[in-house]
């Protein structure tokens, strides 16, 4: 059952436990949801052809794990209707469609719904810092109560001060400071916050730290104290890290983070400052105890748009660029050890994801690894369509890596003989802004919204590009099967997978389509359809 303290106006009471309640699943068949659109250039991967046909909303739920989480209602045209959270998925989707006892707005919803998505987490904490993001970023029309801001509770982070504080507030009220939430729970929320004292040794509203005469802070002074597994007594830089580890949780960045902090303590270790080595490794466990790898689930935490407008105009100025950068696009190269090299496109427009504009590329020039050959290829196909086409070019490129990758990008534009819009790479181990006119790097302050933008820009090509790498991953292992049937050679398996498009289909086509296909012949078709059905032990289970 949902907490007592659930804000949502909408959340269906869980569904009675007669075995013999009316099935009143009514709304119409689910559908495939695309990440995005392939480059155009490019054919999209195809749906998993192993999946079989869509599910239906029944067989979905009944598919659900019983395990915290959120969940995301959508109409037939894959719009968000209603976020919400929940203890248990299965128990709390299911009670939609099970309970005839729905209040008018929510009976209207369900008649609406036509698909839902589901993220797993650990907990109910989770759960409440996941919904509150998800809602801020989608906005559903059906949560009404959510869409003013001053109604729930928000963490406030004050960045300017020496010890920056955690506090819950309903209002915005400084620019300067960082903002997370609303959450609908104010109960919630507050137990969070309570965790992550103890998990990060963060400073609370109720603290009162002390300057002690060498400059280090007594951050309690009573019971408080001994809550933590961090010292009590700390420098301010040696604070500030423990922010900034706990502003990554709230902000679903806790991967990226941690990867630059492993690297800061091995620095620390190599230089013996055992004791900054130690902080920072009980900063990584508190962080990694506390979140999950939640992969293609964590969207992020975008800013508002006013803050989104600052942030655009922030970067501006920092780059000294003549126009704020209203559309961005950010290339991306992934590969496994050189094979499967794939590249993304990801387009922003007034800082927030475009995804009518994201392209995927395969790297079609050579075979082999080289990140900087990549680069200027997709950038040199991406932009030779859009000239050739007479689109607008972005205002700004930024390329994932360093100067070697920025040279290749500018290599592309010098080849198509025209000239680059303003163009950076963003270089990971340090988080520089890298020119391609030699200026030295721009390193921006790690809190800045600007730098933030650009990182979200990023981290979405990183994503996207992965996403695209693992599909064709995954159709290479299924489609392999054919290489193990006796006879089949590798000219004839790709006819027969041009000719049904994939193994799922393949595997469903009776003999006689199987020998329609040239080359193959009844005799051979019948054999293929042996080797394809599922043996005996895998029948069994065994």
């Amino acid at each position: 059952m949902q907490p007592p303290d659930e804000a949502s106006d909408i959340s269906p009471q869980p569904p009675p436990t007669d075995p013999a309640a009316p099935d009143t699943f009514a709304a119409a068949d689910t559908f495939a949801a695309a990440d995005a659109p392939a480059d155009s250039a490019e054919p999209a991967a195809p749906a998993d052809p192993d999946v079989g046909p869509p599910l239906t909303l029944k067989e979905k739920v009944r598919r659900l794990p019983r395990k915290p989480g959120v969940y995301l209602m959508k109409d037939r045209g894959g719009q968000v209707l209603y976020i919400g959270k929940a203890k248990d998925l299965k128990n709390r989707v299911s009670s939609y469609f099970t309970n005839r006892g729905h209040s008018p707005k929510i009976a209207i919803m369900v008649s609406l719904i036509a698909d839902f998505d589901t993220r797993t987490v650990r907990n109910e904490t989770e759960a409440l810092l996941l919904e509150g993001r998800l809602i801020k970023e989608w906005r559903p029309k059906f949560n009404t109560l959510f869409t003013d801001d001053k109604q729930f509770l928000q963490v406030r982070v004050d960045m300017r001060a020496e010890l920056p504080v955690f506090r819950l507030v309903r209002n915005r009220t400084a620019e300067t400071d960082r903002y997370f939430g609303p959450y609908p729970s104010d109960f919630a929320v507050k137990q969070t916050l309570l965790e992550m004292r103890r998990q990060f040794g963060i400073l609370l509203a109720d603290a009162h730290p002390e300057c002690l005469d060498d400059g280090r802070w007594r951050l309690y002074d009573d019971a408080r104290a001994e809550i933590t597994t961090f010292p009590n007594i700390v420098t301010a830089a040696e604070y500030r890290a423990r922010v900034a580890a706990a502003c990554d949780f709230l902000e679903g960045r806790a991967r990226e983070w941690l990867t630059d902090t492993r690297e800061k303590m091995a620095a620390a270790a190599a230089r013996r400052d055992y004791e900054r080595a130690a902080a920072l490794r009980d900063i990584i466990r508190a962080i990694e105890h506390t979140t999950q790898n939640a992969g293609r689930f964590q969207r992020g935490n975008p800013l508002p748009a006013p803050d989104q407008k600052d942030a655009i105009r922030e970067l501006q100025t920092a780059l000294g660029m003549d126009t704020p950068p209203r559309t961005m696009e950010c290339f991306d190269i992934s590969h496994i050890s050189g094979t499967f090299v794939v590249a993304s496109l990801v387009h922003f427009a007034d800082g927030r994801p475009d995804k009518n504009n994201y392209r995927r590329f395969k790297i079609k020039g050579f075979v082999g690894n080289d990140d900087f050959r990549s680069m200027e290829e997709v950038v040199g196909r991406r932009y030779k369509r859009l000239l050739e086409e007479g689109r607008e070019l972005p205002r700004l490129i930024v390329i994932d890596g360093g100067a070697g990758q920025v040279h290749a990008a500018m290599k592309a534009f010098a080849a198509l003989g025209a000239q680059p819009p303003f163009l950076v790479g963003l270089a990971k181990r340090e988080e520089q802004i890298i020119f391609p006119d030699g200026r030295a790097p721009l390193v921006l302050p790690r809190h800045s919204p600007a730098l933030r933008l650009v990182q979200r820009l990023r981290d979405e090509a990183h994503r996207f590009a992965n996403t695209y790498n693992a599909d064709l991953r995954s159709k290479r292992i299924r489609e392999s099967v054919l290489s193990e049937c006796p006879g089949l050679g590798e000219k004839r398996r790709q006819v027969l997978m041009t000719h049904f498009g994939s193994l799922a289909r393949l595997k469903k086509a009776s003999v006689e389509e199987i020998a329609a296909v040239p080359g193959i012949g009844k005799k051979f078709a019948a054999e293929i359809a042996v080797f394809l059905q599922p043996k005996e032990t895998e029948k069994s289970g065994l």
